[in-house]
C-alpha cells in the first residue's frame, strides 16, 4: 500500500449519525463497492480471530521490541485481507446480500437470513 494515501489531505468530516445511513440505505452505492464493504468486514473480523489464535500458539522466539510487534501485526492483517478477498470464510457473501437487500426493500428487524 501507498503510504501517501494514509495522510489526511482534507479536513475529517464528523461522524453521521447511524440514522441517517439506515435512512439513506446503500442506494447510491455500487455494487463493486458493496462487495468491498462486505470484504473489508470479514477481512477485519479475520484479522480478529487470527489475533486470538497466535495467541493460544506460544513463543515463536521472535523478537519482543515494538518494531516487530509491528510488522507482525501489519503480517497478520494483510494475511486476514487477501484471505477475505479470495473467498474468506464466506461470510462477505451474507453482508453483501444484507447491503443489497437494505437499499431496496425495508430490512428493519430482519436478521441476515430474512427471518425476524
Amino acid at each position: 500500500m501507498d503510504s501517501t494515501k494514509l495522510i489526511l489531505t482534507e479536513p475529517v468530516l464528523p461522524p453521521a449519525p447511524l440514522e441517517q445511513l439506515r435512512k439513506s440505505g446503500f442506494k447510491n452505492v455500487s455494487d463493486e463497492k458493496r462487495k468491498q464493504i462486505a470484504k473489508d468486514f470479514e477481512s477485519v473480523m479475520i484479522n480478529k480471530m487470527l489475533d486470538e489464535m497466535k495467541n493460544t500458539i506460544g513463543d515463536w522466539s521472535f523478537e519482543k521490541d515494538g518494531p516487530s510487534d509491528q510488522v507482525q501485526g501489519i503480517f497478520w492483517m494483510y494475511l486476514a485481507r487477501d484471505m477475505a478477498n479470495n473467498g474468506g470464510i464466506g461470510l462477505w457473501k451474507d453482508i453483501h446480500k444484507f447491503l443489497t437487500n437494505a437499499g431496496s426493500s425495508n430490512m428493519e428487524g430482519k436478521s441476515l437470513d430474512g427471518q425476524t
